[in-house]
């Protein structure tokens, strides 16, 4: 029987263990969503929502996979698949019900909207109505709908997160994280204007925009519709170096704003590290669907005997404790020089006594 605490509590929000299934797939209807609970996760994002689902519409196929050299292991995950196609009012009423079902476990409301102030509120105030516990505000999708100015296209630009992130802290009576872009520059920027703007926290990182591979038979990308493709949302183990350099980046410059973190998440260990870097909840999504919902048990167990033999009695111990560690490459320089210089100064001292002890020694021996 482990005795760590794996509970956290982040926003005023308790949860059981600080695992949450990512917004997608695993989170695309209340069927789904009631199987992770009781598998037990502590938490669900679920699949991104918006007030017209008529206008989404997905393709098939739309997942493409990266193995690695040899082995038929995925590293890498790329789609290009939409947010939710089902009903927003269908939406509602699997949110109610959900969380009558299940009052003691957290459901976050991940939700995306066109570039209007008006669309922002109705849909902030309508999903909380019915109960979900926080929301995440999709600023990051990297592909579809760019042409209503959503997801990424409203993500990439601080101004607009800032406004954006303003309209839904102006009626939202729940905790609020922005999920955030990989596909800039400057991470720190959008995530520093929708703390700017009021939100309780960030969720990071979305996928990076990629295109997985050719097809050497057919000359055409994969995944392909009809021979023709979109640059996709790339996730798996293969992201987990870069998502870790950006929620360091964040946690450094916002050290009070709590991070969600995810981006290649597929053992307890991983996660640790993103917590390491100042993550206090981590999400898995690709993780999940390679491995299937039942490996939160061994997320758990793993995190708990890293904890173990780390001696950490619960999350709060180690969140960030890594952070102080990453400093300039000037410093490293400065730092190395002076374990060098060190390094030589014993040298030098351990040199000097043994040229005495030796002298000593012969002023004896001629003595006698």
């Amino acid at each position: 029987m482990s005795n760590v605490d794996l509970s956290v509590e982040v926003n005023g929000i308790k949860f059981e263990n600080p695992f949450l299934l990512g917004s997608g797939p695993p989170g695309t209807n209340a069927k789904v969503i009631s199987k992770s609970f009781d598998l037990g996760w502590g938490g669900v994002s679920i699949k991104t929502i918006s007030l017209d689902a008529s206008k989404v519409v997905n393709t098939n196929p739309r997942y493409a996979k990266l193995r690695s050299l040899g082995s038929k292991e995925v590293i890498g995950f790329q789609n290009i698949e939409l947010i939710s196609d089902r009903p927003f009012e269908t939406w509602l009423e699997e949110i109610r019900q959900l969380k009558e079902k299940y009052p003691s476990k957290i459901l976050i409301a991940s939700v995306m909207e066109e570039y209007r102030r008006d669309a922002w509120h109705e849909i902030i105030e309508r999903v909380q109505e019915c109960g979900a516990d926080a929301f995440e505000l999709n600023l990051s999708c990297p592909h579809g709908l760019p042409e209503r100015k959503m997801g990424m296209a409203m993500g990439e630009n601080p101004d607009i997160v800032e406004e954006v992130c303003k309209w839904v802290m102006e009626v939202s009576k729940i905790p609020v994280w922005a999920k955030m872009t990989p596909n800039v520059g400057d991470v720190t920027a959008p995530a520093g204007a929708a703390i700017h703007a009021g939100v309780d926290g960030i969720s990071m990182i979305n996928t990076i925009l990629s295109v997985t591979g050719i097809d050497r038979k057919t000359l055409r990308p994969i995944p392909t519709v009809q021979g023709y493709t979109v640059p996709g949302g790339y996730s798996g183990q293969a992201v987990r170096p870069i998502a870790l350099r950006q929620v360091m980046e964040v946690a450094r410059a916002f050290p009070d704003t709590p991070i969600s973190g995810m981006g290649g998440i597929y053992t307890g260990y991983d996660a640790a590290e993103f917590m390491l870097l100042g993550s206090s909840t981590v999400q898995v999504c690709t993780g999940a669907m390679l491995q299937g919902y039942g490996c939160i048990a061994k997320l758990k167990e793993e995190l708990s005997q890293f904890m173990e033999e780390n001696e950490f009695s619960k999350i709060s111990d180690f969140v960030g404790h890594s952070l102080p560690y990453f400093s300039t490459h000037a410093d490293l320089v400065e730092r190395q020089q002076i374990a060098k210089d060190k390094k030589a100064g014993r040298a030098g001292l351990d040199n000097e006594t043994w040229k005495g002890d030796i002298a000593k020694e012969t002023e004896d021996l001629t003595s006698n």
